[in-house]
């Protein structure tokens, strides 16, 4: 974790909304009114009334990178349910592992009934060691049904479960529709394929993880 060092801090500091604030740590610097609070260490601030410095020096910043995804193993958990737009969203997280250089071999597909299924595979999967990132592919479409919210609502929470219980990125690829056209535009059409978003951020996560934050 990146380490601090203040000299004088400027604690819960109040700013009017003519006074100026100058960061000062690092260039470049930048100038900003604000009348939000300052809780944080790093700003020089000065205002009618006099002027109190903080100086703050950032060791490091981690991040992950998508340039570094060789020899990282990922899966991909697919809910059949509405497979013609999960098939689309696969087909488009597949496109960019290749577009990335990431192994055919490093990356398995698991495929599973419906949306509901996907946490507890995904869980499955994280705790196995074998992968550094999950990619969670679904698509529910809102229908006369409160059906719709509680999947919705189990397949997020359950895929962010799945990520905090196995220490495993997993990254929440699910579509929640109001109909198939805004399915569709999501699976490769005007919108995008939210599937090949969900790898960009997969590979980025396996990286910070495994480059950055392993223990």
């Amino acid at each position: 974790m990146a380490s601090l060092t203040a000299i004088a801090p400027v604690q819960n500091a109040r700013l009017g909304s003519s006074s100026r604030c100058r960061l000062s740590a690092l260039r470049p610097s930048a100038t900003f009114s604000t009348s939000v609070p300052v809780f944080s260490s790093g700003i020089a601030c000065s205002n009618s009334r006099g002027t109190r410095s903080v100086v703050c020096a950032a060791r490091k910043h981690l991040v992950g990178s998508l340039t570094k995804s060789q020899g990282l193993r990922f899966a991909v958990v697919v809910a059949r349910f509405n497979e013609l737009v999960t098939r689309l969203l696969l087909d488009g997280a597949l496109e960019v592992f290749s577009r990335y250089s990431v192994n055919e071999e490093d990356i398995d597909v698991v495929w599973v009934p419906g949306s509901f299924e996907i946490p507890l595979v995904a869980q499955q999967l994280g705790r196995s060691g074998r992968y550094n990132a999950i990619i969670c592919i679904g698509a529910v479409i809102k229908g006369e049904t409160a059906h719709y919210d509680a999947v919705v609502n189990s397949a997020a929470s359950g895929v962010l479960s799945a990520s905090l219980n196995s220490g495993v990125p997993c990254i929440f690829g699910v579509l929640t529709c109001d109909d198939m056209d805004q399915a569709l535009n999501r699976a490769g059409g005007k919108v995008g394929n939210k599937g090949a978003e969900a790898v960009l951020t997969a590979i980025e996560m396996a990286s910070l993880f495994e480059h950055q934050l392993k223990l």
